[in-house]
């Protein structure tokens, strides 16, 4: 069995049931801690509708907190999750404006890590952060059936 995960009439994602249930919890988390709706709409009959206006502002919104993170527990948690938003907002066509999310974090941090030995984390160069975030998520879409 399986699930869709749809923009109009063209699927994005067609992932098992279970695979399915685990990302919409995920959703869920993501959406309370940035305080912001997905835009993918509720599972009915196996089916789901993603709105790309409110999915493309969620995803910059989940771009923005990533980048701005140096902890790596934090990173962990949210990475792959990341990636598979990175993935549907690609098949939505939404386009990510990496120039501005890989500039400087304007000093705002959050979840930093503070270590003893190594001090205070900071997120990594801008243009690296984007080519891993990216390259995982090319990972991540070719096991993302449609």
């Amino acid at each position: 069995m399986s699930q869709y995960f749809d923009l109009g009439d063209e699927t994005l994602w067609n992932p098992s049931n279970g695979a399915s249930r685990m990302f919409q919890r995920h959703v869920a988390l993501h959406e309370a801690e940035l305080g912001l709706p997905s835009g993918i709409g509720p599972m009915e009959m196996d089916e789901c509708q993603i709105d790309p206006v409110a999915f493309g502002a969620f995803v910059h919104a989940l771009l923005a907190r990533h980048r701005r993170t140096g902890h790596s527990i934090v990173l962990a948690l949210s990475e792959d999750f990341t990636a598979i938003a990175l993935v549907l907002a690609g098949r939505a066509g939404i386009e990510v404006d990496w120039a501005r999310l890989s500039a400087e974090t304007d000093g705002r941090l959050e979840d930093v890590q503070v270590s003893a030995v190594t001090g205070m984390s900071e997120p990594p160069d801008g243009a690296a952060w984007a080519a891993a975030l990216r390259a995982r998520a090319r990972e991540l879409g070719r096991r993302m059936p449609r």
